[in-house]
């Protein structure tokens, strides 16, 4: 201890300020290329990353504020330059690389991240042909998507004013830069929320458009959002970005894709002079059909009227039918008024009043009589119930019902006892000749021989065995004594040698011992 007296004491937060101090004084600003590792988004915002080669790992860190203005966003697997400074972080004892810019090493290495890129949406379907769908003929309002103050949008309103003058909306966005890929897939989303029929009219169509550049220039077109945007959007969409032979992610997620912007307004609207000049065509062309098929048709009416007899011709016979009809009407109204009276008077003489008096007379008369007869009926057909229920009813006093039932009392007692005398013998018979069943089948039964110091023997089915010549060495056989024992055995081989016999059940194989004859050996 006194030799290290001399040593100068420091705290732990004062070496690790003096080393955080040493590293930020000797580095500084650093660029440090190498491939992006473990990536890490909290939700506080801040990134957290490895940058590592064949040899090293160095831990760095983009803070929220930053992250936000990234180039490109960070990926696993991809090769970059990261430019911050050194700097410890003493809670870890550790050393990191605060990130302020991110860029791709090389164009290399953006093309296998778009490569990569462009495979994954592809696998989510993004880019199938059957989403695709087809452009308005004439759209009523076209929505752009670039910046307001390019040459882009100078050409594409010169090129539709020119083919077919119609509304256009410029919603503007940076087309290059950190925030182009999310502002551009603002103008998509934001021209599919607006209302149909509402204050700013909705568009038919969206172009999205860019001139030419570099793939770092136009990397704001492969950002992810604005191609998920693309494929999502309700409205059609022309992808115009760069020149003919640049390519980017949304060319493959948007509707359709022209080589150019001035292409792309090319492509949403028709030259209106052309139009016009095909609508007069098509006028003239339907005009002369209409004169041809005017001229066929009078022509066929003419050819028609030739063939078809003259209107008096036609109208002469029923005409003469009709003259006909007439002169026979006069005579037959008048036939028929002389038979209508006949009969109105026939039927007159037989209505007069005084046959009607001498018919209701004859009526009164029967009904009288009809009436006298029933109440005759009545009278006698009550007499006769009368007498009959009085006859009944003599029938029926107190002491000769009480005589009927004694009489059905006594009758019913003696029943009663024949009734049971009778069963009483059959009963007897039927025990009798139970008692004689009995008796014959003891006689006859097989246990009376085994209780004269008989065996009867079983095979392993419970069938009884005739013969020791039908026994295979070695089955099992049941032997059953005359005391209802049995006892398990094993058949022995023709040399005298037995199986290990069958382990039988203790209880059983007692019984059996006590009751099997003594002097008695195996049947086997």
């Amino acid at each position: 201890m006194a030799g290290n007296s001399n040593i100068a004491e420091y705290s732990v937060s004062e070496i690790s300020g003096a080393i955080k101090r040493t590293m930020e004084d000797t580095f500084g600003h650093v660029r440090v290329r190498g491939e992006l590792g473990r990536i890490s988004r909290p939700a506080s915002g801040h990134i957290y990353l490895d940058l590592k080669d064949a040899n090293a790992v160095i831990a760095g860190v983009v803070w929220r504020g930053q992250a936000k203005r990234l180039k490109i966003q960070p990926e696993q697997g991809l090769e970059v330059i990261a430019s911050g400074k050194i700097t410890t972080f003493p809670g870890q004892s550790k050393y990191q690389l605060v990130i302020d810019t991110l860029e791709p090493a090389g164009v290399g290495a953006l093309m296998a991240l778009l490569e990569e890129r462009r495979k994954k949406l592809a696998a989510e379907g993004l880019f199938d042909a059957a989403r695709k769908r087809p452009l308005p003929g004439l759209p009523r309002v076209i929505g752009v998507v670039t910046s307001p103050s390019g040459a882009v949008i100078r050409d594409i309103l010169h090129r539709i004013s020119d083919r077919f003058p119609l509304h256009v909306l410029v919603w503007p966005a940076r087309v290059q830069g950190e925030t182009s890929g999310q502002e551009v897939a603002n103008g998509i989303a934001g021209f599919n929320r607006l209302t149909p029929g509402g204050q700013i009219p909705r568009p038919d169509l969206i172009i999205v458009a860019r001139g030419g550049g570099s793939l770092e220039d136009l990397w704001g077109f492969n950002d992810e959002i604005v191609v998920r945007a693309a494929a999502a959007s309700d409205i059609p969409l022309i992808s115009a970005v760069g020149h003919e032979t640049d390519w980017t992610l949304i060319d493959h997620a948007a509707d359709l894709r022209a080589p150019t912007p001035t292409g792309a307004a090319e492509f949403a609207v028709p030259v209106r002079s052309e139009l016009l000049a095909s609508l007069d065509d098509l006028s003239r062309r339907q005009i002369s059909g209409l004169l041809r098929l005017i001229a066929s048709r009078r022509t066929e009416l003419r050819a028609a009227a030739a063939a078809l007899p003259a209107p008096r011709d036609l109208l002469a016979l029923p005409r003469q039918r009709f003259d006909n009809g007439g002169e026979r009407l006069a005579p037959a109204l008048r036939a028929g008024l002389r038979d209508h009276r006949g009969r109105y008077f026939a039927a007159a003489g037989r209505l007069s009043p005084h046959v009607l008096r001498r018919t209701l007379t004859v009526l009164g008369d029967r009904l009288a009589q009809f009436d006298r007869q029933v109440r005759r009926a009545l009278v006698t057909g009550t007499d006769q119930r009368r007498h009959a229920l009085t006859a009944a009813s003599r029938g029926l006093t107190p002491d000769r019902l009480a005589r009927t039932l004694a009489l059905s009392r006594e009758r019913l007692g003696g029943l009663a006892a024949r009734a049971e005398r009778a069963h009483g013998q059959r009963l007897a018979t039927e025990r009798a000749r139970l008692d004689a069943t009995t008796k014959l089948l003891d006689s006859l039964s097989y246990k009376n021989v085994l209780a004269r110091g008989y065996a009867l023997v079983r095979d392993a089915d419970g069938q009884p065995v005739r013969s020791a010549s039908g026994i295979a060495a070695g089955s099992a056989l049941s032997v059953e004594f005359g005391d209802a024992s049995r006892l398990d055995v094993m058949a022995m081989s023709g040399d005298g040698k037995s199986p290990p016999p069958r382990k039988a059940k203790p209880a059983r194989a007692k019984a059996s011992a006590k009751s099997t004859p003594k002097g008695q050996g195996s049947l086997f």
